[in-house]
């Protein structure tokens, strides 16, 4: 078992490098299947949800060779679909996406219910009726989910009830090599919805209007291989941002894309950090004195769901009252537990938080219970007062890259220990 201990306290300083994003790197990865060609994608990272869907192409017949620590060769000409372990793909979320890759290239698929972060229960219904809508024929039992097009899958007009990344990559997937046109209305518009059909333009697809509500895809008898480099991670950076807010100091967060990170600039400017854009970079300042806000949580451009949890750690030290309305996914409030373990003052009404906020939060043995709470848990630790351990760090480790390295650069008192599960005996 491993867990991080942070003693808090310190400011941070220097400059920060973000590397790709986490959720265009999974649809991408998934989507090589459907050129049956190489691909070398760069600016890949090395986190554990990656790793896996890696694991889970090679038990497919995929090879993949790294070939530097961000830069990996896919060949996914020997795939062989329907053939993907249920130990892996039933720990993660992207591998949803195996589904639409399969039907459009082998015309059908058998795909275990996908894991992931474990904030309620997160349904395909929308990826279903998509795929039937194409002409797929869609079954289920309790382990897998079964579609079948014998004939092919056929363009139609879908319209989403509501606005679902994960619907939205599905249904690209399974339109690019569809016979005819396809027009996905409603569509979500999040910078890793474009960097998927980039990708597949690059790789000979015909799409347009990713980033917009209308997506149209003309089908396509075939595609083939490119080299691609995946978009920076707007959330990693986010939670960087973050942290730089809580505890005061100056950091420069490299290697990002301004404008995805308009929303939460104008949120932590709001609560009083200084905040200078430049090309690639943005340089972050703060006394660690935090003015109160409401935040609420909508699809792109609006303020993203997986940013919510780190602000609520800023909300629990702000100076005043502040809510959370939590409009995408339901019981993601199961971090606020730790948080008040560390002295946080909050009050859950689902979908609503309120904050108010206290002068310190105090270090406490506290865990990560999923991706974005992890992170939002060692922002706690980084200000709070004392030490703070981590454990379930597992979680933290799927989106990302050596969190606890970047942040000792940046003059944080944070380690990463190995304990002996035996010890507890």
């Amino acid at each position: 078992m491993e867990k991080i201990i942070i003693n808090g306290g310190k400011k941070l300083h220097g400059d920060v490098f973000i590397n790709g994003m986490k959720n265009a790197a999974l649809p991408i990865i998934f989507a090589t299947i459907l050129t049956g060609d190489k691909c070398v994608i760069e600016n890949v990272p090395k986190v554990s949800d990656i790793t896996m869907s890696f694991d889970i192409l090679r038990a497919m017949g995929a090879k993949i060779k790294y070939l530097n620590e961000t830069t990996v060769s896919i060949d996914t000409k020997n795939l062989e679909g329907g053939d993907s372990p249920f130990e892996l793909v039933s720990k993660m979320r992207g591998s949803t996406y195996l589904l639409g890759a399969e039907l459009a290239r082998f015309h059908s698929s058998k795909v275990a219910f996908p894991g992931g972060c474990n904030f309620g229960t997160r349904p395909i219904d929308m990826h279903i009726k998509g795929f039937e809508a194409l002409g797929a024929t869609v079954s289920q039992d309790e382990n897998y989910v079964y579609a079948e097009a014998s004939n092919g899958l056929v363009g139609n007009h879908i319209y989403f009830d509501i606005v679902s990344v994960g619907a939205t990559v599905n249904l690209m997937l399974a339109a690019t090599l569809a016979e005819g046109q396809t027009i996905l209305e409603n569509a979500a518009r999040e910078p890793h919805i474009v960097d998927l059909a980039n990708f597949l333009n690059t790789c000979g697809a015909d799409i347009k209007g990713a980033g917009t509500g209308i997506i149209k895809i003309n089908g396509v008898p075939k595609l083939h291989g490119c080299v691609y480099d995946i978009i920076p991670d707007m959330i990693e950076a986010g939670s960087y941002m973050c942290a730089v807010a809580a505890t005061g100091g100056e950091v420069n967060i490299k290697n990002v894309i301004p404008k995805h990170l308009e929303i939460i600039s104008t949120k932590l400017i709001e609560m009083g950090v200084e905040i200078e854009t430049y090309d690639d970079y943005l340089t972050v300042r703060s006394n660690g004195k935090l003015k109160p806000t409401n935040i609420q949580t909508l699809p792109y451009p609006g303020f993203p769901t997986d940013m919510h949890p780190q602000f609520s750690t800023l909300l629990a030290i702000a100076d005043g009252e502040s809510t959370v309305y939590e409009t995408i996914w339901k019981n993601r409030f199961k971090y606020v537990y730790e948080l008040e373990k560390m002295g946080a003052s909050v009050m859950v009404n689902e979908p609503f938080a309120a904050f108010k906020g206290v002068e310190k939060l105090h270090g406490a043995s506290v865990r990560s219970v999923d991706l974005r709470a992890g992170a939002a848990i060692v922002i706690a630790g980084l200000v709070a007062d004392g030490t703070t351990e981590i454990t379930d760090i597992f979680t933290i480790e799927r989106g990302y890259l050596d969190i606890v390295g970047k942040l000792r650069e940046l003059g944080a008192d944070i380690s990463k220990v190995y304990i002996d599960e035996n010890a507890f005996a």
